[in-house]
C-alpha cells in the first residue's frame, strides 16, 4: 500500500500484530583506552593513550590523563564510557571514569570499589563492570576473592559486593560477553599460581562464581580480551607469548593454545571488539626494559603469530585498558 508504514511492535486492532524482526546488531568498538601503568624507576603513569583500531598502525595518541597515576588496576567498560578501578600505590578504592566522547579532559572519580585493591580483574557489559580479586591495602601480600559491581547509571554509588570468586587472587585477567565473565588463572600470593578459570552469571551475581575448564598451564600477569563468542588470555609470567583460547559455549574443556605473541611479554594490558584484539605494554622480563609494542590478534586467524602494529606513546606495565566507540 503506497505511503503507507508499519512501525515494528505495534498491535492493531482486529488481531493483526507487527512483531520485531531481527536485534539490530550492537555497534561495533572502534577504538581501545589504554591507562596508567608504571614507568619504572619509582614513578607511576597517568597517561591515557587511544588505540584507533581503522588507523592501529600509528602511534597511539595520548589523551587526558587519569586522576591518579596508577598501577596493578583493572578496567570495564562499554561503547560511550571505561571505568578504571584499584590500583597500587596503596591498593586503592578509587573508580576513574574515561568518556570516551570527550576523552582529552582528565577521567572523572566516580562512587569507590568496596575496599581498596590492586592487581585484580575487571569485564562488564554495556550496563555494569565486575571488578574481582587482587590484593587487599591492610595485608599485599595475600589475595581477595571479593566481586564489586559498579552500575555505570549510577556511578556515584559505591560499588556493591557481590558472590565471590570460587579462589582468592591477584594478577589475572577476565574477558566476557552480555551475560558472563570469565576470570582466569592469577597469583595465589605465597601460595603460587592457579590456572582455575571462574565464571561469574550476570544474573545470579551474587553466587559464588563456578570453576569452568583450566588456562592450558598456570601463570599470572597477562591480559584478556574476547567477542560474544570466545576470550583471548595472552602473554604472561613467567615471560611469555603463550595466547590461550576459552570458548565460551564449551567452558568446561582445557583453553586452547592459539598462535603467539609476537614476543614474550607480561603486565601488559588489551582491548578489542568482535573481530580483533590489541595486546599491549608489558615488560619482557624482570631483567629488560619496559614495552610499548601493541600486537593484534585477529580473532578468525588466530593460530597466526600476532601482528606488531604501532606502539604506545610510552613504554610501561601493569596498566589496564578497554574498547569502546571514538
Amino acid at each position: 500500500m503506497s505511503g503507507f508504514t508499519i512501525t515494528a511492535g505495534v498491535s492493531f486492532s482486529g488481531g493483526f500484530t507487527m512483531t520485531d524482526g531481527p536485534a539490530p546488531a550492537a555497534p561495533e568498538n572502534t577504538a581501545a583506552w589504554f591507562g596508567g601503568g608504571y614507568l619504572g624507576g619509582g614513578f607511576f603513569s597517568s597517561t591515557v593513550d587511544r588505540i584507533t583500531f581503522a588507523t592501529d598502525t600509528d602511534t597511539a595518541s595520548a589523551r587526558g590523563p587519569l586522576s591518579a597515576a596508577r598501577k596493578g588496576l583493572a578496567a570495564a567498560g562499554n561503547t560511550t564510557d571505561a571505568w578504571f578501578g584499584g590500583g597500587a600505590p596503596s591498593s586503592t578504592s578509587t573508580v576513574q571514569r574515561i568518556t570516551f566522547a570527550t576523552d582529552t579532559a582528565t577521567a572523572a572519580v566516580r562512587g569507590p570499589l568496596s575496599s581498596g585493591t590492586s592487581y585484580l580483574a575487571a569485564a562488564g557489559n554495556t550496563t555494569d563492570g565486575w571488578f574481582g580479586g587482587g590484593r587487599p591495602a591492610a595485608s599485599p601480600f595475600s589475595t581477595l576473592s571479593t566481586v564489586d559491581r559498579i552500575t555505570f547509571a549510577t556511578d556515584t554509588d559505591t560499588a556493591s559486593v557481590r558472590g565471590l570468586l570460587s579462589v582468592a587472587r591477584s594478577n589475572f585477567a577476565a574477558a566476557g560477553n552480555t551475560d558472563y565473565a570469565w576470570f582466569a588463572s592469577g597469583s595465589l600470593g605465597p601460595a603460587g599460581r592457579t590456572s582455575t578459570v571462574d565464571r561469574i552469571t550476570f544474573a545470579t551475581d551474587t553466587a559464588t562464581a563456578t570453576a569452568r575448564g583450566p588456562l592450558s598451564q598456570t601463570r599470572s600477569n597477562f591480559a584478556a580480551a574476547g567477542n560474544t563468542t570466545d576470550g583471548w588470555f595472552a602473554g604472561g609470567n613467567p615471560a611469555q607469548s603463550l595466547v590461550d583460547r576459552i570458548t565460551y559455549a564449551t567452558d568446561t574443556a582445557t583453553a586452547s593454545v592459539r598462535g603467539p605473541l609476537s614476543a614474550n611479554r607480561y603486565n601488559l594490558a588489551a582491548g578489542g571488539n568482535e573481530t580483533d584484539g590489541w595486546f599491549g605494554g608489558g615488560r619482557a622480563s624482570s631483567f629488560q626494559g619496559l614495552r610499548s609494542t601493541v600486537d593484534r590478534i585477529t580473532f578468525a586467524t588466530d593460530t597466526a603469530t600476532a601482528s606488531v602494529r604501532g606502539p604506545l606513546s610510552a613504554a610501561r606495565y601493569g596498566l589496564a585498558a578497554a574498547g569502546g566507540i571514538q
